[in-house]
């Protein structure tokens, strides 16, 4: 089983915390080597999950918690309305996918936040049990941003 690092924060559900969750996954995805355009995706994507938190899952003050589980391969952002801590292997097992066959004007509201979500990252899952968990998952690809020797980013050719 691969070695995985998991960075957890918690967030009050407020609108002025949405950046602060995209700048985070914003600097753990430039660490990992992303694309630019792939980090923008990710931050779009984040934004969209945390404000559906934000409008949707509480009608006073919460919680969202926000998870990225670092791969050799792949970044997972996982968004969740509930501020306790959740067993992410556990509830691994019963994530479903999102349905982006259906056409644009059939999905529900919150539904084109979830479509964009779908278009931007690889996998997108969710769960509700216990709350909404959403876990958006991006492969990396090998051009794009590169590390080099003392852990800052530098753009990578296409050459290698």
């Amino acid at each position: 089983m691969e070695q995985q690092d998991r960075i957890q924060m918690e967030l009050p559900a407020k609108a002025e915390y949405v950046g602060i969750a995209r700048l985070t996954v914003s600097g753990i995805a430039n660490r990992l080597g992303f694309s630019y355009d792939d980090i923008e995706d990710i931050k779009i994507a984040v934004a969209e999950a945390c404000t559906n938190v934000v409008e949707h899952a509480y009608s006073k003050d919460g919680v969202m918690c926000l998870t990225s589980v670092i791969h050799e391969d792949r970044i997972q952002v996982i968004v969740a309305d509930r501020g306790q801590s959740f067993d992410f292997e556990g509830v691994e097992n019963r994530l479903g996918p999102i349905n982006v066959e259906k056409p644009v004007g059939e999905l529900k509201e919150g539904g084109l936040g979830l479509f964009l979500i779908s278009t931007l990252m690889d996998k997108v899952e969710f769960n509700k049990e216990n709350g909404v968990m959403l876990v958006m998952t991006k492969y990396l690809h090998e051009s794009g941003v590169g590390q080099d020797a003392n852990g800052t980013s530098s753009l990578q050719s296409e050459q290698g």
